[in-house]
């Protein structure tokens, strides 16, 4: 077995602290959304002082007066939860968690796949109301790392998950039908966090492994889905465990084999980044998922 280096750090961006805020209920929704883009339009100014454009142009996006998010820390690689719709009378939500290489830097095509996943649910049923939330509350390892064939991070992530799902029941008063959609390594973070996650359905997408050997395994009474798209390179990924240097390298079970027991879905052609392209069967069978239409969505 070969694995990669690490990528190289980058270095530090001065940030604030992330802004104080009242526990998250539907009343305090407003004040969490302007404290974090204040938050976001300092962490922005202090970027460009420190000569970094990039995130400085990232920070600021977050500060627009349209960007509503649950919480905001530039510190680091940057952590951020982006809520799209009205999330105190949403009848559907889903969360959407991401894989490698997702930070404050990359933010933008995280934000596009949650704003498409959004526009599939509204469009799909438009007398519901949807919310999608953008979850970047862990930080993702590197794609070329050795952190990304472990499950560390995840291990990192999974109470912080079940958190967010916790403020999302009591956000909504417990009524909403909750998807959590797992990419990539995103799957990883909800297999360790899917025990104790009160969910409706976990979709599992371009997954390589969840670190458990079936979908009984990961002990949720959540319907669990899986897919990967015909132009995913993860298919070529070795679905195994093993130990290396006292550390557990791998996930296991591949989610899409019949030995895993998900509830197989079409993801037609996509590729590991096409999953939440506008229009195709992807992005319209994860819509169907999360709005509860499950009979819709199984193939032979």
């Amino acid at each position: 077995m070969v694995v990669p280096l690490s990528a190289a750090a980058r270095p530090e961006v001065p940030a604030p602290a992330p802004a104080s805020l009242a526990p998250l209920t539907a009343r305090t929704l407003s004040e969490a959304y302007a404290a974090n883009r204040a938050n976001a339009a300092q962490a922005a100014r202090m970027a460009a002082a420190h000569g970094d454009r990039r995130r400085a142009a990232a920070d600021r996006a977050t500060a627009a007066p349209t960007r509503r998010f649950l919480a905001f820390d530039g510190r680091g690689s940057g952590r951020a939860t982006e809520v799209f719709g009205d999330l105190a009378h949403a009848d559907r939500v889903a969360v959407l968690v991401p894989g490698s290489d997702t930070s404050i830097d990359t933010y933008d095509r995280f934000h596009r796949a949650a704003a498409a996943l959004y526009g599939a649910l509204a469009r799909g049923a438009p007398g519901s109301h949807p919310a999608v939330l953008a979850w970047l509350g862990y930080d993702t390892p590197g794609t070329v790392s050795t952190t990304v064939l472990t499950t560390g991070r995840a291990e990192e992530a999974a109470p912080r998950l079940r958190a967010l799902v916790e403020d999302v029941r009591r956000v909504t008063g417990g009524r909403a039908h909750l998807t959590v959609v797992c990419h990539s390594y995103g799957s990883v973070v909800c297999g360790r966090a899917a025990a104790g996650l009160d969910v409706d359905a976990l979709a599992l997408v371009g997954s390589p492994g969840t670190g458990a050997d079936s979908a009984a395994a990961l002990h949720t009474p959540a319907r669990v889905w899986a897919a990967r798209g015909s132009g995913d390179w993860v298919a070529d990924v070795p679905h195994v465990r093993a130990e290396l240097f006292g550390t557990t390298v791998g996930f296991g079970t591949d989610p899409v084999s019949p030995g895993f027991g998900a509830r197989v879905f079409d993801a037609a052609d996509a590729d590991h980044s096409g999953y939440f392209t506008p229009g195709s069967t992807a992005l319209a069978n994860l819509a169907r998922i999360a709005l509860g239409e499950t009979p819709e969505v199984s193939h032979a």
